[in-house]
């Protein structure tokens, strides 16, 4: 939903696009197992790295707590009225988060798994 999300925050697509290419609550669903995932690895990096941001580390948190907050939101409102203007605007919301949360997680891989992850990071 956005050109080099993993590189730039912010989505070129408008809610009702969002809500269709997320494939409604399936991507909604991805989105909250993913924030998870990414928090994880946050909270790896923070008991792994001594040179960690630290900084950093908290807004991933922060970021993936949001996000799951307002993916639940989204996927309580798809439970009462399907897909309404509002719950098209949460997933809309939560993608942008997440997109922003996947830009910041490059920055935390770039800065700190050189070392460990030397291939994946060339790979970016």
């Amino acid at each position: 939903m956005s050109d080099n999300f993993l590189w730039k925050e912010g989505l070129n697509a408008t809610p009702d696009d969002a809500w269709t290419r997320m494939e409604g609550p399936r991507g909604l669903w991805a989105i909250y197992q993913n924030a998870g995932v990414m928090m994880e690895m946050a909270g790896y990096a923070a008991r792994n790295c001594p040179d960690v941001d630290l900084v950093l580390v908290a807004t991933l948190r922060s970021d993936a707590m949001q996000i799951r907050l307002c993916v639940l939101m989204g996927l309580a409102q798809y439970g009462f009225t399907q897909a309404s203007e509002g719950v098209r605007i949460n997933a809309y919301r939560a993608a942008d988060m997440y997109s922003s949360m996947a830009a910041r997680m490059t920055q935390l891989l770039q800065e700190n798994a050189a070392v460990v992850l030397p291939d994946f990071v060339a790979a970016m």
